[in-house]
């Protein structure tokens, strides 16, 4: 591959059909920040894709030069002379070329322009997208004029139309300023909105657009571009109540099981989410020493060791303390929250107590780009579908199992279930492991979503029990209605009171609502629940 890419590089630099002269790779190299934008303005012009090489290597500071003649390019351990594009030896006085922030963003923007003569449509929509980012500078509009000669794509043809306004709004002549302002109506990219802004705010000597006619119209295009970004921000809005209600629907599962069905207020809930994460932090760091070639798969080796490794403290505990509390929730409340402050303390001295980096693989890095306001990061989405897994799993377990069948008969009536045969003990035991592996089960898909530290579970476990209470005592739908409910509105209050008074809102909103169904959004059936 690098040789090959030094076969690109030389067939571009020297070749007889390449728009780059040895003045324009002098002047690029060794030019002020003027000459060398303007020499790049002038190259992307041309199309020639063999120009990309060279500019890539300005980009990536590959490239030495040598008094004001000789230029070099260093790839690795091998040298070639920017001109001739053969071998060459680099002098020990060779120079690095240091490029400014603003040659850099023409050097960005002038590797997307060449993508622009593309005969690919998806490149060249690519490139548009990428230039759209920011305003186009004034120098780069014979680029854009060239382009729109040769587009067949109409829906391209007005993207390169709203980029090309971007530069002409700012032009002297208003009747160009006036039809720049139109076609900015017809965007939906946030920096055409911050660009219609500062062309409508009032500077010391009155509005930065001096005309009124034209003013009118940047006003008219202002509120078309808001109307349009503000789909992608209520979306975003949703998204972001979605994800945190499945967050909160996988803490609150567990909590389901040990206090919906079991009656046991227990405090130390947080804490099984956190030794679920730092096993995810484990794995990943073995997987990292031993394993490097297979760490993007570490997270499928988390999920049953976060599960399995809450799902033993959750067993030990319920044999050591829980099983001589039962039917005495205020004891349980004490001994558990004890019991949640010897686990921080033993993750403290293990772990150190900074909170420790869990890496998201590459297959839940990124996201979707829907809007160019509203992109959906992959570990999120993951995240979402996970809950909607464990749900159906938790679901059937109950629903369709062996051990679900003894739960539900315990939880209804333990002594007609012991006289039945049925060793409640062990019960007792397999339910509140299952509701301590669903809290590890959530600590690992928090642990893809911020930092892992000893006090990962403080933070969630006073939502988790307003879940719980919202739909109902022992109601698995009702949990997943409450979570995914209290999600979207908390994130809907955050966005008009801000983090803290949402918080608030939503307790006091909870309360009132307690007040009124004091069973929750699914009351108990049953003659448990007449008694």
């Amino acid at each position: 591959m690098m040789r090959l890419a030094w076969v690109v590089l030389s067939w571009a630099l020297a070749g007889p059909a390449a728009a780059l002269s040895p003045e324009h790779i002098r002047i690029l190299a060794l030019g002020d920040n003027d000459e060398r934008i303007a020499v790049l303005n002038e190259v992307a012009a041309t199309g020639d894709p063999a120009l990309r090489a060279y500019l890539q290597a300005l980009l990536d500071d590959e490239v030495r030069t040598v008094g004001d003649e000789r230029v070099y390019i260093v790839r690795g351990n091998e040298v070639r002379d920017a001109i001739t594009g053969q071998p060459a030896s680099l002098p020990e006085d060779a120079q690095e070329v240091v490029s400014s922030n603003r040659v850099r963003r023409a050097l960005q923007a002038a590797l997307a322009a060449l993508e622009l003569f593309s005969s690919d449509a998806a490149v060249r929509a690519g490139a548009v997208a990428q230039m759209l980012r920011e305003p186009l500078a004034a120098e780069q509009l014979p680029v854009i004029d060239k382009v729109l000669e040769r587009e067949t794509d109409d829906q391209l043809r007005e993207q390169l139309q709203v980029l090309r306004a971007t530069a002409l709004v700012v032009a002297e002549d208003p009747a160009l300023r006036l039809e720049a302002a139109r076609w900015l109506g017809r965007s939906n990219q946030p920096t055409v909105l911050a660009l219609l802004r500062e062309r409508l705010a009032q500077d010391g000597d009155g509005f930065v657009e001096t005309d009124a006619r034209v003013r009118e119209v940047l006003k008219s295009s202002l509120r078309e571009v808001e109307s349009r970004l503000a789909w992608g921000e209520r979306a975003g809005v949703l998204f972001s109540g979605l994800s945190l209600g499945s967050i909160l629907l996988l803490v609150a599962l567990g909590l389901a099981i040990t206090y919906g069905l079991m009656g046991v207020i227990n405090m130390a809930h947080g804490e099984m989410m956190m030794i679920g994460a730092y096993a995810t932090y484990v794995v990943q760091n073995l997987f990292r020493t031993y394993l490097p070639d297979w760490f993007d798969g570490y997270v499928l080796a988390a999920v049953p060791t976060a599960f399995l490794a809450a799902a033993v403290v959750g067993a030990v505990l319920e044999r050591s303390v829980i099983r001589w509390l039962y039917g005495r929730p205020l004891e349980t409340l004490l001994a558990t929250w004890g019991i949640s402050l010897i686990l921080m303390q033993a993750v403290r001295s293990v772990f150190g107590a900074q909170n420790v980096q869990v890496d998201n693989p590459s297959w839940l890095s990124g996201g979707v780009a829907l809007m160019p306001n509203l992109t959906l990061p992959y570990n999120r989405l993951a995240i979402i579908v996970f809950a909607a897994l464990v749900v159906a799993g938790v679901a059937l377990l109950i629903a369709r199992t062996r051990l679900g069948l003894f739960v539900r008969g315990v939880t209804q009536n333990r002594p007609m279930a012991a006289c039945m045969g049925v060793n409640t003990a062990r019960v007792d035991t397999y339910a509140f492991a299952l509701g301590a592996g669903l809290a590890g089960l959530a600590g690992c898909a928090l642990s893809q979503v911020g930092n892992v530290g000893p006090d990962l579970g403080q933070s969630y476990i006073v939502d988790s029990f307003l879940v719980v209470v919202t739909g109902g005592v022992g109601q698995l739908a009702g949990t997943v209605y409450a979570a995914l409910g209290l999600g979207v509105v908390s994130k809907l209050l955050e966005g008009w009171q801000g983090a803290v008074l949402a918080k608030i809102t939503v307790l006091l909103l909870i309360v009132a609502f307690i007040q009124k169904r004091p069973q929750g959004l699914f009351a108990m059936k049953g003659r448990s629940a007449e008694a």
